[in-house]
């Protein structure tokens, strides 16, 4: 018997909970608009972009009263029958925009369906991410008038689509959360894109994503092209103050390199520029303004003041970057030398999320330092040079196979065992020879440095004021004496000499005084964690960082490196205009602590330059913070050389 058109259905829609009642006749995908139910849709019911598939569900239930059976719903029609789009319909899935109600139903929105999923990504990490869509696709029949067809085939009025060249016949607008049309393609198009990039001062690295599904499809890295300018930050603002127009050089410099590499991304994934309709932008303060075109020579001298602190919006056009529909979006920077990558490390790893005091330290030529937890949060930047990176040490370098990057030295022999980059194998193990035969031992990368500095306190080689103990060259053929020092012979003609322990002291206590300088402004006397960012966290052994007194005494397992948490803060940022409120909300909130102009600092540093350190926010005497950092060394390295 027919079912009376005139008659209405109860519709319950899960996981949602929602639910109403629909004329006879109604479509899913209607019925799940008007209750405001996550069912995506592009082709606006068309069945052309089969993304409203919904699983119904049959049988009773008793929660809501509902005896469903399939007879509640039209049979399969034309629009399911003659749909041919890229995402196959499911076995046990229907179309929401061709399936009618004709009783009482329960249907399921399966999570590949909604537009505001949760991304589960293995390349780039970003926890727990719902994707909160900044940019809609609507399908109109007509393109002739932009605003008018939205209006029409949406129910959309109002729409700004000013600048928009229009199109005839079928096609795909973009529209983002301001109301405005940012795009027109002509037909069907149901994938666009964005760009999260961190432009680091060293590295840029960038992840091409998909914007509805929060899917990474190309990810691309590079050395930035200003360090030809000068390696460290204030090279370059030296660079930008004694050559005139230099500042316009370093800005079409990273702009070009990023251009280039959005082509890579592109060209990677199969994708063409047009698609790509959103990017962000994050980087230290002098990278960011830089990018932007603004002069970064008032951040070369105190009080550091910044052209802008909040977020900056803009178009890639302005930016000189060949992404004619995408708008960029940079990141709010902190403080004079604190920028929006850090901010965007702090929307990533959430420290302003949880209850626990977590101590966030980003090292590259500035450590950037982040203590506390909802209820407050303290950042800094402190100056800690190269070091770390393997600059201005004798035999530093680069990350880079052949480089030193683990070390060993034996307690009663001094003598030391090294692994490099490119080999598992460690030099005392037989196969080392033919493991580096192409690579060569060429050098000691910033792990390897700390590495070997860790090992020679521990051995007593290099005693708590970061001498090397020349008198121990009557027992070891490893200490030789170097012009009025010592050096320690790791392997040929590779040193650690005492210009070396010295830069690592100078960079450490930098560290380590910023970091107690936080800690007494939250009167606090140890993190409850620690998070290592960046390349340094990534290489770094957290043992051989407290034997240094890098970092605050804590249970290793309350230390984790967390990559590059500022490339993930910008993917987030990316995927989500819930998760750019979440970060711009928390940069305003952080209390910042300019280390060039705090008295405390100076004093701090002094007397952080000991190995661990001569004095601390501590009860725990040093030796007893010795003992602790060796004891947990000996727990690390037996982890880490452990057989597989």
């Amino acid at each position: 018997m027919a079912k009376d058109s005139s008659e209405s259905h109860r519709v319950v829609f899960t996981p949602s909970g929602l639910t109403g009642r629909f004329v006879s006749g109604s479509t899913v995908l209607d019925a799940a608009r008007q209750l405001g139910v996550d069912l995506d849709s592009v082709c606006g019911g068309r069945g052309i972009c089969g993304r409203c598939q919904i699983e119904p569900s049959y049988g009773s239930f008793a929660k809501w009263s509902i005896e469903s059976t399939a007879a509640d719903l039209t049979p399969w029609g034309p629009l399911e029958r003659a749909y041919r789009g890229k995402r196959p319909i499911r076995a046990g899935r229907r179309l929401g925009c061709g399936t009618r109600l004709l009783g009482d139903v329960i249907v399921d929105i399966p999570a590949d369906s909604q537009m505001h999923r949760q991304v589960i990504r293995k390349d780039v990490d970003v926890g727990d991410l719902v994707v909160d869509p900044i940019y809609t696709l609507h399908y109109v029949e007509d393109a002739s008038d932009v605003a008018s067809a939205l209006a029409r085939g949406w129910d959309m009025p109002d729409i700004d689509a000013t600048g928009l060249q229009a199109t005839s016949g079928p096609a795909t607008i973009a529209v983002d959360r301001g109301r405005r049309a940012a795009a027109v393609w002509p037909g069907f198009v149901d994938q666009i894109v964005g760009i999260a990039v961190d432009i680091g001062s060293t590295t840029i690295a960038g992840h091409l994503c998909d914007l509805a599904t929060g899917e990474v499809l190309a990810s691309s890295g590079r050395m930035n092209p200003q360090i030809r300018f000068g390696e460290d930050l204030m090279s370059r603002v030296s660079y930008v103050m004694m050559n005139p127009g230099g500042d316009d050089e370093l800005t079409n410099a990273v702009r070009q390199a990023l251009d280039e590499m959005f082509g890579e991304l592109v060209h990677e994934a199969g994708i063409d520029r047009s698609a790509v309709l959103d990017i962000v932008l994050v980087g230290n303060p002098i990278m960011h303004h830089l990018v932007l075109g603004i002069d970064p020579t008032p951040l070369g001298q105190a009080p550091f003041p910044l052209a802008t602190d909040g977020a900056v919006s803009c178009t890639a056009t302005e930016l000189n970057l060949d992404c004619q529909n995408a708008s960029v979006y940079v990141a709010p920077c902190i403080a004079g030398h604190v920028g929006a990558d850090t901010a965007a490390a702090i929307l990533s790893e959430g420290p302003h999320r949880g209850d626990a005091q977590q101590l966030l330290v980003d090292v590259g030529t500035n450590a950037e330092i982040v203590l506390g937890n909802s209820e407050q949060l303290f950042a800094a930047s402190s100056p800690t040079g190269p070091a770390f990176e393997g600059a201005q040490i004798s035999s530093g370098q680069r990350a880079a196979a052949g480089a030193i990057e683990r070390v060993r030295i034996d307690r009663q022999s001094y003598e030391p065992r090294f692994r490099v980059i490119g080999a598992a194998e460690w030099s005392n193990d037989a196969n080392f020879e033919a493991a580096t035969a192409k690579t060569g031992v060429t050098g000691i990368c910033g792990s390897g440095i700390i590495e070997v500095i860790s090992e020679l306190v521990s051995s007593g080689i290099i005693d708590e004021q970061g001498v090397i103990r020349g008198e121990l060259s009557s027992e070891t053929a490893r200490v030789v004496s170097n012009d009025r020092t010592f050096s320690y012979v790791l392997h040929g003609d590779i040193h650690v000499t005492q210009a070396d322990v010295r830069a690592i002291q100078l960079a450490k206590a930098a560290l380590k005084a910023g970091i107690d300088l936080l800690l007494e402004h939250a009167e606090l006397s140890s993190p409850d964690e620690i998070r290592l960012a960046g390349a340094f966290g990534t290489h770094i052994d957290p043992a051989h960082a407290m034997v240094l007194g890098l970092i605050p005494d804590l249970a290793l397992r309350a230390v984790s490196a967390v990559g590059n948490s500022a490339g993930t803060g910008a993917v987030r940022a990316l995927l989500s205009a819930e998760q750019r409120l979440d970060m711009e909300a928390a940069a305003r909130d952080v209390i910042k602590i300019e280390t060039a102009i705090e008295p405390r600092f100076q004093e701090l540093f002094v007397t952080a330059l000991a190995f661990p350190h001569s004095t601390a926010p501590s009860t725990a005497s040093s030796g007893g913070r010795r003992r602790r950092s060796a004891s947990r060394l000996a727990t690390s390295q037996e982890t880490q050389e452990s057989p597989k």
